[in-house]
């Protein structure tokens, strides 16, 4: 669970009264600006933008999607949408 941070512990009194004129003692969510994207750091978007590109490429060459499913342990409906995304890499 999240902690809130109260504002005036944080913020100008200045800064605080006026976001009180639009956000009259409701909760604020303020979101970070230079946040990565999803997987970025971990190296997971590369890993399944590698895993995407095989299965496209078993399933260009013949393979059946419900052995594709059983190969990359994904569902049959998964490999489908996989099999027929458009990718910027390729």
């Amino acid at each position: 669970m999240k902690k809130y941070v109260n504002a005036r512990d944080v913020l100008p009194k200045e800064l605080i009264e006026e976001i009180q004129k639009y956000v009259k003692g409701q909760h604020l969510y303020i979101p970070q600006t230079d946040r990565q994207s999803w997987g970025t750091s971990t190296g997971i978007q590369d890993e399944f933008l590698i895993r995407n590109t095989e299965i496209r490429r078993k399933y260009n060459s013949g393979i059946p999607i419900k052995q594709l499913a059983l190969m990359f342990n994904l569902s049959e409906e998964r490999i489908r949408g996989i099999a027929h995304e458009k990718c910027s890499v390729e």
